[in-house]
C-alpha cells in the first residue's frame, strides 16, 4: 500500500495547535478575513466540520436508486486504489465511501451521483468519519461548489471558461501556446477543477491546497490552476517541447510529476495570485485582477459558457 511521507511531528504538533485556536474562534477569524493560513492535520480536519449526522444516518438506511448504486459500485475501485483504506471492498473505506456516495444520490435526488465526487469524497474519508465526509462533500457540492456537478455541468463550465480569460492575462505567454494549439482550459481543467485537484497534485501538497479552499473559496482553484500551467508551460524551451496539441495535453494532465510533497514554494505562489472570485450563482461570476480588466471582457466566459453548456446537452462535450 501507499503511505504519503507527511511532515516532522513537530510541525505536525504546531499545526494542531494553530487550528485548534483557529476552531475555537472561527466566526471571528472568518470575520476579519486574515491572510494568514494554517495547514490542518488529520487528526482535526474532522472538528471543523459539526453538523447532525442523523440525516446521513436515515439516508443510509433508506434504499437508493438501483441506477445510482451499480454506476457507484464501479467506480469505488478507481479511487485511490493503492491507498491503504481502499485496497479491499470489504474494508472501512470502501463501505464509508459507498455510504457516502448513496446518502448524496438520496439527499440531492435530482443531481445524483457525479464520478468527479468519487475521489472528493475519498480524500474527505482519509481525515473524517463517514458523517462529517458527507455534510463536507454537501457543502462543496453546494456551497462552495454550486454546478459542478449538476446534469448540465453549468458551474465548472463556467469556471473553465473563465481561466481562459484568467490565463490571457497571468500567464500570456502560456495562454498564447494553448490558443496555437486549440487546447482549451476544458480539456485539461474540467478534471482539475472538479476533483478539487485530487488526481494531480502529492497528498501532502493537496491537503494544504485544501486548507487554502475551504477558507477563502473557489478563487483558490484558479490561482492553482494557474500556478500549474505556468509550471509546465511558462517557460520557452517547455512550450518549444510540446509541438502540438497531444503534446500539450499530456504535458498538463501529467502535472503531478512536477509537483513535489510538502511543496512550500508551490504553496506560497498559489497565495500570490492575486484572483478573487466573486460568485453569484452557479452561472455568474465577476473576477478581478490587478490589471483591472473586467468590464472590458466580463461577456466572454458567459458566450463559452453557453456553448459548451449546448454541447453537455446534446452529449458532445468533451
Amino acid at each position: 500500500c501507499v503511505r504519503s511521507v507527511g511532515p516532522p511531528p513537530e510541525l505536525v504538533r504546531q499545526r494542531e495547535a494553530k487550528w485548534i485556536n483557529i476552531i475555537s474562534q472561527w466566526d471571528r477569524i472568518l470575520m476579519k478575513k486574515s491572510s494568514k493560513d494554517c495547514t490542518s492535520t488529520p487528526s482535526l480536519n474532522d472538528r471543523v466540520i459539526v453538523p447532525s449526522v442523523s440525516v446521513c444516518q436515515s439516508l443510509d438506511s433508506q434504499p437508493a436508486l438501483q441506477s445510482w448504486v451499480d454506476v457507484i459500485e464501479r467506480d469505488l475501485d478507481r479511487q485511490f486504489p493503492f491507498h491503504e483504506m481502499f485496497l479491499s471492498r470489504d474494508g472501512h473505506g470502501y463501505r464509508g465511501l459507498f455510504r457516502v456516495l448513496k446518502a448524496y444520490t438520496q439527499y440531492q435526488p435530482e443531481e445524483g451521483y457525479c464520478q468527479a465526487q468519487g475521489p472528493v469524497a475519498a480524500v474527505l474519508l482519509m481525515n473524517m468519519p463517514a458523517e462529517e465526509a458527507f455534510w463536507c462533500l454537501v457543502q462543496i457540492s453546494e456551497q462552495y461548489l454550486p454546478g459542478y456537478y449538476s446534469p448540465l455541468l453549468e458551474g465548472v463550465l463556467f469556471d473553465a471558461a473563465m481561466l481562459t480569460w484568467v490565463l490571457k492575462r497571468t500567464c500570456p505567454a502560456a495562454h498564447k501556446h494553448l490558443q496555437r494549439h486549440s487546447v482549451e482550459p476544458l480539456m485539461f481543467a474540467t478534471d482539475w477543477l472538479m476533483c478539487l485537484f485530487t488526481r494531480h497534485l502529492p497528498f501532502n501538497t493537496l491537503l494544504r491546497v485544501w486548507d487554502l479552499f475551504f477558507c477563502y473559496g473557489v478563487r483558490v482553484l484558479y490561482q492553482v490552476a494557474v500556478v500549474l500551467v505556468r509550471l509546465v508551460l511558462g517557460r520557452s524551451e517547455q512550450r518549444q517541447e510540446c509541438q502540438g496539441q497531444m503534446e500539450t495535453l499530456e504535458r498538463l494532465r501529467g502535472v503531478k510529476d512536477h509537483v513535489q510533497q510538502e511543496d512550500d514554494a508551490f504553496i506560497a505562489e498559489v497565495r500570490t495570485k492575486n484572483v478573487t472570485v466573486l460568485r453569484t450563482s452557479s452561472s455568474q461570476a465577476t473576477c478581478h485582477f490587478s490589471l483591472q480588466e473586467a468590464e472590458q471582457e466580463q461577456s466572454y466566459p458567459q458566450r463559452h459558457v453557453l456553448s459548451y453548456t449546448e454541447k453537455v446537452s446534446q452529449g458532445n462535450a468533451i
